[in-house]
């Protein structure tokens, strides 16, 4: 297979537009990033329960409201309301794990 020489890699994109890793701006986007796909990961588990936000929200004790603004990335959530979204309302394990570079 032939090499493209128009082709970036996506850490090669990253480090240009947002810099090195350990980079102020790159550490923020991350962060941002890691943030965006656990609210993607609820939304997804709940739409595979079939439930409404309304009714996730019922289940673990909040408001929908809050439950809109973890999906859409404009809520910082506490460990606490995780588990309990994930393991009373979604009826899910939490796994966490910590990796270091």
């Amino acid at each position: 297979m032939k090499k493209r020489d128009d082709i970036t890699s996506l850490n090669d994109f990253k480090e240009e537009v947002l810099g090195k890793k350990g980079s102020a701006e790159r550490d923020k986007y991350e962060s941002e990033f890691e943030a965006f796909k656990l609210g993607v990961l609820i939304r997804d588990a709940r739409m595979k329960a079939n439930m409404t936000q309304e009714e996730l929200a019922a289940k673990v004790g909040t408001k929908r409201t809050y439950i809109s603004r973890i999906e859409h990335d404009s809520s910082d959530i506490r460990l606490s309301t995780l588990m309990r979204i994930i393991t009373q309302g979604l009826g899910g394990r939490l796994d966490i794990s910590i990796n270091f570079k």
